[in-house]
């Protein structure tokens, strides 16, 4: 079994190959099951262990293990841990080990930039980013794979952390600021991307723009909520998987709050991919894209990292 460290792993999940990649992926045919969900208590502190299994045609079988525990940031640690392990889907073989890490947080932003570049207006330049974790740090460079982006702005609870992030990305040729005023940064964006562990709405519906696209993909369970319920009215509303409505604290607010309802849900990545659906309709409309992950995402990342260490191989 080969070994990538998050440094080779890193290495071949180019969002120009990667976004195409989960277009493929999503538009094609693999075995997703449910995910497997437990709480984990210890010490005092809190977590939870998602593991994640998919299997496609093309011959391999993808197991992640991802622990999530919200209060690390206090302690100076990424909420976020994972492994990944790659196999031969018709014998079992494990083919590789991969950096988990590195597979969660680009398919997660490769997977927002595939929402946007069905859903976002197509001259958006302007994106603000909710987070300073991994896979905010990468939605600059996601969203620039699919959209003209040339401002980015970024607001975080934690402000030093919003103006480090800003200033690391200014260094790698970014037009970038961090924020405080996080209604007036929401009313100026193009793109709205939140990327964090958030408990309690961070976006409002009333600061949204017309023709703005709300991008949510950090929360993922029905107690993480990103935006309030007015963010989903008047709007077009899209998730990534059909476990979406069923997982997400910020879609559940919403039908509770009956500013949206299961039925209206446009579409799944799923369907925007296939052609079943369209996308963005109109330059002045709103659109919301909810994702709460995919098995399928890690496996299609996982693959697109093997098939280029055997290329470097030949």
């Amino acid at each position: 079994m080969k070994i990538f460290d998050a440094q080779r792993t890193r290495s071949h999940l180019a969002f120009d190959r990667l976004v195409p990649a989960l277009r493929e992926a999503f538009a094609g045919n693999a075995s997703v099951p449910k995910r497997h969900v437990h709480s984990i208590e210890s010490g005092g502190a809190h977590g939870t262990v998602l593991i994640m299994p998919a299997w496609s045609e093309a011959g391999f079988l993808g197991i992640k293990t991802i622990n999530i525990f919200p209060g690390n940031g206090a302690l100076g640690l990424p909420g976020l841990h994972a492994t990944y392990v790659l196999y031969d889907a018709r014998t079992g073989v494990p083919l590789a080990q991969m950096d988990g890490n590195e597979i969660t947080a680009h398919r997660t932003a490769a997977a927002s930039a595939l929402g946007a570049s069905f859903l976002a207006r197509e001259d958006a330049r302007t994106l603000l980013v909710l987070g300073t974790g991994r896979v905010a740090r990468l939605l600059p460079a996601a969203h620039a794979s699919t959209r003209p982006i040339d401002k980015v702005h970024v607001w975080n609870h934690r402000p030093e952390g919003a103006r480090a992030l800003a200033a690391e990305w200014r260094q790698a040729g970014w037009d970038a600021e961090a924020v405080d005023d996080l209604a007036a940064a929401v009313r100026a964006a193009d793109i709205v991307s939140c990327a964090t562990l958030a408990t309690a709405p961070l976006v409002r519906g009333e600061w949204l723009a017309p023709g703005s696209h709300l991008d949510l993909i950090g929360s993922f369970t029905p107690a993480m909520k990103e935006a309030d319920p007015s963010c989903f009215a008047n709007a077009r509303v899209f998730v990534d998987t059909e476990e979406a409505p069923t997982k997400a604290g910020d879609l559940l607010d919403a039908f509770a709050a009956k500013t949206l309802a299961p039925e209206e849900i446009q579409a799944t990545l799923a369907q925007l991919c296939r052609g079943d659906s369209p996308g963005r309709m109109s330059q002045s409309e709103r659109t919301v894209f909810k994702a709460v992950g995919s098995a399928l995402e890690d496996l299609a990342a996982a693959t697109l990292v093997w098939t280029g260490a055997a290329g470097e191989e030949d």
